[in-house]
C-alpha cells in the first residue's frame, strides 16, 4: 500500500475558491478516475499487442478490426475518425453523467463519495428510455457487501490504478524514446507517431499549416 505522499501540499489547497474538503474530494475523484482509465488502457495495450481482436467486422461497411502487429499506438492510428468520434461521444456522455448532482447522488465536491458513478435512471429526471444495467456493478454483486469490504476494494483499486498509470506510460515512453525504459528494450516496437494525439490529422493546426 502506498502511504500518504503529497510533496506539493495539494491536500492543503483550496481550488477555485472552494473549501479544502471540496478540493480533496476533487483530487481523490480525479485519481480514482484516471486510475480506472489507465487500467483499461493497460489491459487494452496487452490485448492488442498480442493480436487479440473481435472476429466480426468493425464498421458497417464491413471493414475488419485492424492488425496491431504488436504496436497498439499504430493500430489506433488506423482506426477511422468516424469510429473515434463514436468513442469520444460515449466518453463525453459518461463524463457528463458522472458530474451530475441529484437527490440520489451527491457530487464528490459537495460531500459525496469520490469515484462513485451515479446510476442510470430513466424517466423525466433521467434518461428518456429504459437502461437495464448501470456502468458500475451492473449485476448487483456488491449489493450486500459490507462497508469494510468496499473500503478494502477501493484501496486496492486506487493502488492498481496508480500502477497502471505508470505501466501504460512506461509502454508509450519505451516506444517513443527507445532506451528510456531499459526493462522494455526489445520488448515493444518503436512508434514514430504522436501517442497523445487523438487523430492522425491535426485538424486544429491544419488551417495554420501545422
Amino acid at each position: 500500500v502506498v502511504g500518504f505522499y503529497d510533496p506539493l501540499n495539494l491536500a492543503e489547497a483550496e481550488f477555485w475558491g472552494q473549501s479544502n474538503e471540496a478540493t480533496i474530494g476533487f483530487l481523490r475523484h480525479a485519481e480514482i478516475k484516471h486510475g480506472r482509465v489507465a487500467m483499461f488502457a493497460f489491459v487494452g495495450y496487452i490485448v492488442h499487442a498480442n493480436g487479440i481482436k473481435f472476429p466480426w467486422a468493425m464498421q458497417m461497411d464491413g471493414s475488419p478490426f485492424p492488425e496491431a502487429n504488436g504496436n497498439p499506438p499504430a493500430l489506433w492510428d488506423t482506426v477511422s475518425d468516424d469510429a473515434k468520434w463514436q468513442m469520444f461521444g460515449l466518453i463525453a456522455f459518461l463524463e457528463f453523467w458522472s458530474e451530475l448532482s441529484t437527490p440520489e447522488h451527491t457530487h464528490y465536491m459537495r460531500g459525496g463519495k469520490p469515484g462513485d458513478f451515479p446510476d442510470f435512471t430513466s424517466g423525466p429526471d433521467g434518461i428518456p428510455h429504459p437502461v437495464p444495467f448501470n456502468l458500475y456493478d451492473p449485476f448487483k454483486f456488491s449489493k450486500n457487501m459490507s462497508e469494510e469490504k468496499k473500503e478494502s476494494r477501493l484501496r486496492a483499486e486506487i493502488n492498481n490504478g496508480r500502477a497502471a498509470m505508470l505501466g501504460i506510460f512506461g509502454f508509450l515512453s519505451a516506444q517513443c524514446a527507445e532506451g528510456s525504459v531499459p526493462l522494455l528494450n526489445g520488448v515493444v516496437p518503436h512508434y514514430d507517431g504522436e501517442p497523445m494525439a487523438p487523430f492522425v490529422t491535426n485538424y486544429l493546426g491544419e488551417p495554420f499549416g501545422l
